[in-house]
């Protein structure tokens, strides 16, 4: 069975799990072709399915849903009814109804899905001060998505013919999911930028980002393209990109949410089958 496995991964996270599950359905006995759907380029370029049995599907989640970015290239794909699989990585906040909206837009699109699966990940905004996650995911988040892949390659050999059950959903419109997902700005203050400092002027910001907002001469962000995966901050080699301080917004964002950094250090992978 020939596997596409897509993955979008701003700051590394999603990357970890995908290497995991490339290598754990290829030693299921499937032959996978890994895909990173980051980069603008990449999701520019057409995908042909057709050689494909089956399809995974990889992100973060911001703010309770795929990124938008993910969203709208998932939307100009054509399932042909093959059937897929979905994981996320998340920085321990909200993760539902992630999975309920991204399955809602694959089936729409022609897919069927037979599994999905979240790990905890290293928060973006660790980056800016926040302490969410630190260290995830680790060998256990790697053990669940082994074992995650072993089962999903089940289903899709259809030796476990069963399909996915029901996710929780939201009463919250797509409005009012589009405002929390805005609310992003509210934390990230300051945009990736390098305040005039010099740099070896590689381009990797610009190359990299998955909206094409960074401009590398300046050293600016496009504050209209912008979706603040700070992927541009995480991979500057001269380390001078930078972004506001929200380290002093960390303790108000655990009171918001009603958790403790112990508690979300307890936070286990989940399997959805």
């Amino acid at each position: 069975m020939k596997l596409l496995l897509n993955y979008f991964s701003a700051t590394g996270n999603t990357a970890k799990i995908a290497k995991v599950l490339e290598e754990a359905f290829a030693a299921a006995g499937a032959e996978v072709d890994l895909h990173d759907i980051t980069p603008y380029s990449r999701r520019r370029e057409k995908i042909e399915l057709k050689p494909y049995q089956a399809v995974v599907f990889g992100a973060p989640i911001h703010s309770w849903r795929a990124p938008r970015l993910v969203r709208e290239w998932m939307r100009t794909l054509d399932g042909q009814g093959k059937k897929c699989s979905m994981f996320f990585s998340y920085g321990g906040f909200g993760v539902h109804p992630t999975h309920y909206s991204t399955r809602k837009i694959l089936e729409e699109q022609g897919f069927i899905v037979v599994s999905s699966a979240e790990f905890p990940a290293s928060h973006t905004f660790n980056i800016g001060g926040w302490r969410a996650m630190a260290g995830r995911p680790d060998v256990t988040d790697f053990a669940a998505a082994k074992e995650y892949a072993e089962r999903t390659y089940k289903r899709f050999t259809g030796e476990d013919p069963a399909v996915t059950g029901e996710f929780e959903k939201t009463d919250y419109t797509e409005e009012t999911l589009d405002a929390i997902e805005a609310f992003r700005f509210k934390v990230l203050t300051q945009l990736p930028g390098r305040g005039g400092d010099d740099c070896s002027m590689c381009m990797i910001c610009e190359e990299l980002c998955p909206s094409g907002a960074m401009n590398a001469e300046p050293g600016e962000a496009d504050k209209e393209k912008c979706i603040a995966c700070l992927g541009c901050v995480h991979n500057c080699p001269d380390s001078v990109l930078k972004i506001n301080d929200m380290s002093q917004g960390w303790a108000l964002k655990l009171q918001m949410e009603q958790i403790t950094e112990d508690e979300m250090r307890k936070k286990k992978s989940r399997i959805y089958l």
